[in-house]
């Protein structure tokens, strides 16, 4: 009797780390259920989507990938699940060749869903993804309901996963070889479970598992306390913050119904300085926002130059359905806002290159993760992208690297042994 080739499923995920820790888990159980994992531009039976509806341009993306993978292979089949699967169904399945479209509180019933799409005989395969990095979803649900953001709609109530399970998946992750875990969330400074909050959490993974690396994912200033900060006394923790902004003014943060004020923002960035000279402290900014002044924008531009961030990451306002702000008066004209976020993202750049510079001339350890004619590349602690020739494999490793010069997104190095 011949042994039938098993299916061939592809997952893509965009947006945030919680969507890319949601698409490695459903890595695993496909691979556990038989199915045989292929990079998403290998042509393979399944392409499933994890997609992102932050803004518009997410949208855009996600139907883009869809009908590239139809367009690769016409006989795929195609699902779309996460969050424009949530707020937007029809949309998408009106996309040929799309045959389910499971929003976020159906993700955990996929695997059901596509039984009806294997073959029959086909054994479970260990799985293969990557081990580099691991992101862990450890909460998710926002009850903030910021005016701009549609996350609440689509993630809805706040839930946070048991510590114990958390625990079981940093060990397995570890035990794969996984060298940096990422905890994640929508709203991870609101983690809770069992009278455990997220210092408590943090202190656990730390004592009871054995991970290399720790990394925390994106926090709110009202979220940074001394007793919170002072976990980065362990050297297992990434000298890493990532702190939103979305605003330098504090008019519009009131618009934005955020739940701080800019002096709240800077209190919380000098608190993370205390946990050392190395620390790198990343955020987000949303420029054209309805009612932004030039005044208001140029508050903004101020407030992360003198702030220094080592990668600032911009956005363009995109007016989402059912938010607050869909319905405020003074939106931004879209040239405006083009013309805005150009001068935003030099500035990001200018100040990547700043914090970049700083450690010129000095050794840090770095993951390395990928290669590409004999160059390769991985993430410091403080997440500095570092790029070195090697003839060895690296994969996998933390090695440190001397930091020589400017280099693309990142620096260049030589590796140290």
């Amino acid at each position: 009797m011949s042994i039938q080739k098993s299916i061939t499923v592809a997952v893509e995920s965009l947006g945030c780390k919680l969507n890319q820790a949601e698409a490695q888990q459903l890595e695993r159980q496909l691979a556990a259920a038989g199915y045989r994992l292929v990079a998403p531009g290998a042509g393979a039976d399944i392409y499933i989507l994890n997609t992102c509806t932050v803004t518009h341009i997410a949208d855009r993306k996600s139907r883009h990938l869809l009908r590239l993978a139809r367009r690769r292979n016409p006989a795929v089949r195609l699902v779309a699940t996460g969050c424009y699967a949530e707020r937007a169904p029809g949309e998408l399945a009106r996309l040929e060749g799309v045959e389910l479209v499971l929003g976020n509180d159906l993700k955990e019933n996929l695997l059901e869903r596509l039984d009806g799409l294997r073959n029959s005989g086909t054994a479970a395969e260990h799985y293969t993804g990557a081990r580099t990095r691991s992101f862990i979803k450890v909460q998710e649900g926002c009850r903030n309901y910021c005016a701009f953001c549609i996350v609440p709609l689509v993630r809805g109530r706040e839930t946070s996963v048991p510590v114990a399970d958390v625990l079981a998946r940093v060990g397995e992750r570890t035990a794969e070889g996984c060298r940096e875990v990422v905890l994640t969330g929508t709203e991870i400074g609101r983690y809770g479970s069992g009278g455990v909050d997220l210092k408590g959490l943090v202190e656990q993974v730390l004592a009871e598992t054995t991970v290399r690396r720790l990394r925390i994912s994106s926090l709110q200033p009202p979220e940074i306390s001394v007793g919170l900060v002072e976990l980065w006394r362990d050297p297992r923790l990434c000298p890493h913050f990532h702190i939103s902004l979305q605003s330098g003014s504090d008019a519009v943060l009131r618009r934005m119904k955020r739940r701080y004020t800019t002096g709240d923002y800077l209190k919380a960035v000098e608190l993370v300085r205390q946990t050392g000279t190395d620390v790198a402290i990343t955020t987000d900014i949303i420029v054209g926002f309805p009612g932004e002044t030039e005044a208001e924008f140029r508050e903004t531009l101020e407030l992360c130059r003198g702030v220094g961030f080592a990668r600032v990451h911009v956005f363009p306002y995109s007016s989402r359905p059912g938010t607050a702000a869909a319905s405020l008066p003074g939106q931004v004209p879209e040239p405006v806002k083009k013309a805005r976020s150009r001068e935003a993202l030099s500035l990001a750049k200018e100040c990547a290159r700043g914090f970049q510079e700083r450690f010129l001339g000095t050794a840090l350890e770095v993951l390395w993760e990928k290669q590409a004619g004999g160059v390769w590349s991985g993430l410091t602690g403080n997440y500095i992208k570092v790029y070195a020739r090697s003839t060895a494999d690296l994969s996998n490793r933390i090695l440190p690297a001397e930091l020589e010069r400017i280099y693309r997104d990142g620096v260049w190095g030589s590796i140290l042994e």
